[in-house]
């Protein structure tokens, strides 16, 4: 067994970094060092640099929340390295990364804005989860009124936010005369550039309008499409990483073997030529970020809900079942795909191929649980897009009906067997009051007009999620998905 370091990296088996880390300098600051970046935007970095390039683009982590400061302290005591567990159904693969040479203490918000002012960082890239960006669930921009962001215009030499800290440094920077970073969002939201762009620019306005001026003519925020499943890491990975690598690493990754990333290039400051080993450079994401979304977080919805119904752990249990599987794949068919626009390259149906084989890989151990997860944030962005999409070409949404009454059905709190389902969702004191109403009045659940807008009032809509959900009280679920997939 070998204790993970730069000391005893030559003792381990897997492979490791080809490159010598002594000669790394920082070219990155990313906030938000969790599992999902050190398995993505990392894991990239890493094969370039161990073709010999971007030595000059090693990373910097950095976060403001409590709970990043375990991270940091963990990856410190390893030298910043950890194993990286990649996992196809048939194998499991590990190698050691290290392109991550700092990480920021958590609250020392001095040395973040000294390194943002470094001419070094070229770019300051974020995960910081769907939730981060303080959008306001009612207009669906930035809401500049948050506490926190506030507290960020009122002192904005000592900020606390992702936002105030990259608006302090690009402030910084142009009083040291310095061209400023490129901001490049790695999360999961449509069009993140832009929405990262809003809170960035919003933030300087409370404090400095012009400045918020000068941050929309000069800095440069591309939208990008991240895809790669990468679940928690629990004692159980620690555990295998051990017996399976020989290696004690007290903060590996585990993820599938599939990555993506399609990025938009615009980085007039610079950055990594990661088109070498994978990235794919466009000038407009957007169809490919559509593609993800309605084929493969929608699909993810389709296959959650009746499954926490059905009392299904994990999702390549679900998978395995014959009726959630001709669900997704009849609604797949019928109503998500002919709503994706053509995408430069790609066949629409070998994707949603690719995408059934990943939530089928039985080594992921993802849970249902957290595809059910957050739907008051993730039905408008992956479902409502769609339906509104074919209520407007007057297409039938007899599917996304079903897919929206069992999410209704799955927020009243108790799964077909009698089992409560706890709590899934920041709003789920308003979700379970709504959805319960919605046993004997549908339309309390369409009102929740944050989510379904002008669509929940659509009867093309309204009436067969209401037949829907009536059935699923009445039947359940297995009846339900057997009269749908039926015809």
């Amino acid at each position: 067994m070998t204790r993970l370091s730069e000391q005893t990296l030559g003792q381990i088996s897997q492979p490791r970094p080809e490159y010598d880390r002594r000669r790394l300098r920082p070219g990155i600051l990313h906030f938000g060092v969790g599992n999902f970046f050190r398995a993505h935007q990392a894991a990239y970095l890493d094969r370039l640099m161990n073709m010999g390039l971007a030595h000059d683009f090693a990373i910097i982590g950095a976060g403001v929340m409590s709970g990043d400061a375990r991270m940091r302290d963990t990856l410190a005591v390893q030298d910043h390295l950890y194993t990286l567990v990649e996992q196809s159904a048939g194998a499991s693969r590990a190698r050691v990364l290290g392109p991550v040479i700092d990480y920021i203490t958590p609250g020392d918000h001095v040395r973040v804005i000294a390194s943002l002012a470094d001419p070094a960082i070229r770019i300051v890239a974020l995960t910081i989860t769907e939730g981060g960006y303080f959008i306001d669930a009612a207009t669906g921009h930035f809401d500049p009124t948050h506490p926190a962001i506030a507290a960020d215009a009122a002192n904005p030499d000592m900020p606390q936010t992702v936002f105030g800290l990259i608006v302090a440094g690009l402030r910084a920077r142009r009083a040291a005369g310095h061209a400023p970073f490129t901001v490049m969002c790695c999360d999961n939201i449509p069009h993140n550039g832009d929405v990262t762009r809003e809170a960035v620019v919003e933030t300087a306005r409370l404090s400095d309008p012009d400045f918020a001026e000068w941050i929309t003519a000069e800095v440069a925020f591309p939208n990008g499409m991240v895809d790669r499943i990468t679940p928690a890491t629990s004692e159980r990975e620690r555990r295998l990483v051990r017996e399976d690598f020989g290696i004690e690493d007290d903060a590996p990754v585990f993820c599938e073997d599939f990555i993506q990333w399609v990025l938009e290039d615009r980085f007039p400051a610079g950055r990594p030529a990661l088109e070498k080993v994978g990235v794919e450079f466009v000038q407009d994401v957007t169809p490919w970020e559509l593609m993800k979304i309605r084929i493969l977080n929608g699909g993810h919805a389709v296959i959650a809900y009746p499954a926490g119904l059905l009392d299904i752990h994990f999702v390549h249990e679900a998978m395995e079942d014959a009726q959630i599987r001709a669900f997704l794949e009849k609604i797949e068919r019928d109503e998500i795909i002919p709503a994706v626009p053509p995408v430069p390259g790609t066949d629409l149906g070998a994707y949603f191929a690719k995408v059934a084989e990943r939530c089928a890989n039985p080594k992921i151990g993802d849970t249902v649980r957290r595809l059910c997860l957050d739907g008051s944030n993730r039905q408008p962005k992956f479902i409502v897009p769609t339906i509104a999409h074919r209520l407007e070409r007057d297409q039938p949404v007899e599917g996304l009906a079903l897919e929206s009454a069992l999410w209704c059905r799955y927020c009243a709190g108790i799964s077909d067997s009698g089992a409560v389902i706890a709590p899934n969702d920041p709003n789920w004191d308003r979700l379970i009051i709504q959805a319960q109403a919605a046993r004997n009045d549908p339309a309390a659940w369409l009102a929740l007009a944050e989510i379904y807008g002008a669509t929940g009032r659509d009867p093309r809509f309204a009436q067969p999620f209401a037949r829907w959900l009536a059935m699923l009280w009445n039947k359940g679920t297995r009846a339900t998905l057997d009269a749908y997939i039926r015809g």
